[in-house]
């Protein structure tokens, strides 16, 4: 498996992707300490009383952006992984993933920062056609199991 080039550059990208993940749940959790605004009763005890059980637009927005991650990572990690093993060039692959995560990046940037529309759009899009690319590849590579 290490002699996999194109697994080797998936790995290295799905790891950055996954840091990008734990950031973005730092940054979370330290809007609700800024904020005073928890999800638990135990911890608006432990900060300040109950009425810091609350919900916070900033905290739902760091939430959004990491519910977001989950929904479209997660499958790149699977596509990603079944397309390694494909065979493909490595260097149309090394762009299919780096193309996913600079657009993960950016989604996560525009989310947090608030920027301007179509930025946060655009970047999810962009971040969708090597997904769409590798399934579609998959798919004709599977095929005739079917």
């Amino acid at each position: 498996m290490m002699e996999n080039e194109v697994f080797l550059s998936f790995t290295f990208y799905s790891t950055i992707l996954i840091l990008k993940m734990y950031v973005v749940a730092i940054i979370t959790g330290q809007v609700r300490l800024r904020k005073k605004a928890f999800a638990n009763p135990e911890d608006a005890l432990r900060n300040g009383g109950l009425q810091y059980c609350r919900e916070d637009p900033d905290v739902e927005r760091c939430r959004r952006a990491h519910h977001n991650d989950m929904e479209n990572i997660f499958p790149f990690l699977f596509l990603g992984a079944i397309y390694s093993m494909l065979d493909p060039s490595p260097t149309v692959a090394r762009m299919h993933f780096f193309i996913f995560c600079v657009g993960r990046i950016v989604h996560t940037i525009a989310y947090l920062l608030q920027l301007k529309a179509p930025t946060r759009s655009v970047a999810y899009s962009v971040a969708q056609l090597p997904c769409f690319s590798m399934a579609l590849q998959i798919l004709l590579a599977t095929t005739p199991y079917w």
